[in-house]
């Protein structure tokens, strides 16, 4: 599949070849957003959105290492320039392995455990399969909170208080196994090429962590040449009652100080597992009553959905950033330099699986007029698809939209307004306060 972007080569100077792989809707929404990085590289897209369908569906009998030899052989002499990705599943770790074995700069992928060097941060767990017999299952250190060792946007993640509960979150069909073993199957495939048996941890694993209390954000930023440099800091808002996100907001309202000492962890977790070349996401918890940080997770990717808030607030894009370190030149940033003071990602969701309706093209009209600059992701889903998604989620995720407004006050006044002109229903209204107890503390 290519991006939207990418046009028939034409006459003109050649500029640099830029391989995208596995490109999404945000990917797509930011290439043909961003200008200047079309003006600067030709953008070539491989693989297939493992987030709709019909095209994730290719997942039952895609080969990663037939997929890694193809992209080889086809892009050996083809002036590659770079490799990237920022599908979370493998697209990351394909995106690595194409790299190093085209010689080009890319990321290198260490799965060292950050409690030898952040016992402080780090939260206990235990790894166990999903075949997990039930005297096991019975003498895990309950509560939990339980996640595949290998996922996306908190697939089958929850907390668990007894065994019971642990096994009805594990009661799966045979077609629903199948899935599961194919989604972690090219994760495997290239874990094992790539390591030592003794260090590969076989992806069809859960792992379960004693739960975490305090206000969520995530930090955001890339290493260069060793040097971990932080882009800034998002605030992760749940439906209440839930462990569902409701917005992501930019910039954080965490005081300046507790900012700097998130950064600070995820610097030394970044530090901790040999991680460079490559845009970081890492999803923290801090505690308003002692300061306490604790990591949540590592993801070596550019979190996608954030993006278009960082160049609504900061006015440069972080593809920007994923593109110069694809092609080994020292990234470009600039802070608090954009159109708008706030910026935030609002998920709209479902919690009856109900089904929606996208909005229609002459709404869409409207919202272009009326908020230019807002970037609609619609995931609407019928019949066996949303329920399994209810399911795995606890949720049904039918649509994103990424607002900016002049200040915090003005970006809720835009998201009302919006939330009043489109088609689906409209989520529970959302209170401003102006108080950190606004973030609701995570699971």
């Amino acid at each position: 599949m290519l991006c939207a972007d990418v046009a028939p080569p034409r006459r003109r100077p050649m500029k640099p070849k830029l391989l995208f792989l596995f490109p999404e809707c945000w990917d797509r929404c930011a290439l043909q957003a961003d200008a200047a990085l079309r003006g600067e590289f030709d953008v070539v897209g491989e693989g297939f959105d493992l987030f709709r369908f019909p095209e994730n569906a290719q997942i039952l009998w895609f080969d990663v290492r037939r997929f890694v030899d193809r992209l080889v052989r086809r892009y050996s002499h083809a002036g590659l320039a770079g490799v990237v990705s920022t599908n979370e599943q493998y697209g990351a770790l394909i995106a690595a392995t194409v790299a190093r074995r085209l010689g080009l700069p890319g990321k290198v992928l260490a799965r060292t455990l950050t409690a030898a060097a952040l016992p402080e941060a780090s939260p206990r767990y235990t790894v166990f399969p999903w075949t997990i017999d039930p005297a096991a299952a019975a003498a895990l250190p309950y509560p939990l909170f339980v996640k595949p060792v290998k996922a996306a946007y908190s697939v089958l993640a929850r907390r668990v208080d007894r065994v019971e509960e642990l096994n009805r979150h594990l009661e799966f069909s045979s077609w629903e196994k199948h899935i599961i073993r194919r989604l972690v199957k090219p994760f495997n495939d290239l874990m094992r090429d790539l390591l030592p048996g003794d260090e590969v941890c076989d992806a069809y694993h859960l792992i379960g962590e004693e739960p975490l209390d305090g206000v969520q954000v995530n930090v955001d930023g890339y290493v260069d040449r060793g040097a971990a440099h932080c882009l800034g800091v998002v605030d992760s808002v749940m439906y209440p009652g839930t462990i569902a996100f409701q917005r992501f907001e930019y910039p954080s309202r965490l005081p300046e100080a507790a900012q700097r000492e998130v950064e600070r962890v995820a610097r030394r977790a970044l530090e901790a597992i040999g991680f460079d070349h490559g845009l970081f996401n890492v999803e923290l918890f801090w505690r308003p009553r002692d300061g306490a940080v604790r990591i949540i997770e590592i993801n070596p990717r550019l979190a996608a959905q954030f993006a278009d808030l960082y160049e609504k607030v900061d006015g440069t894009n972080p593809y920007g950033v994923l593109a110069d370190l694809a092609i080994g030149r020292a990234p470009r940033w600039i802070r608090r330099a954009g159109r708008y003071g706030a910026a935030a990602s609002f998920v709209f969701r479902e919690f009856d699986g109900a089904i929606k309706v996208a909005p229609s093209r002459a709404e869409i009209r409207w919202l272009q007029a009326a908020h230019p600059g807002t970037c609609l992701q619609t995931f609407i889903k019928r019949g066996a698809s949303r329920g399994r998604e209810m399911k795995w989620l606890g949720s049904y995720r039918y649509a994103t939209v990424n607002i900016g407004g002049r200040d915090r006050e003005d970006l809720f006044r835009c998201y009302d307004s919006v939330c009043a002109n489109l088609a689906f229903e409209r989520p529970p209204r959302l209170v401003f306060e102006g108080t950190l107890d606004a973030l609701r503390p995570g699971r």
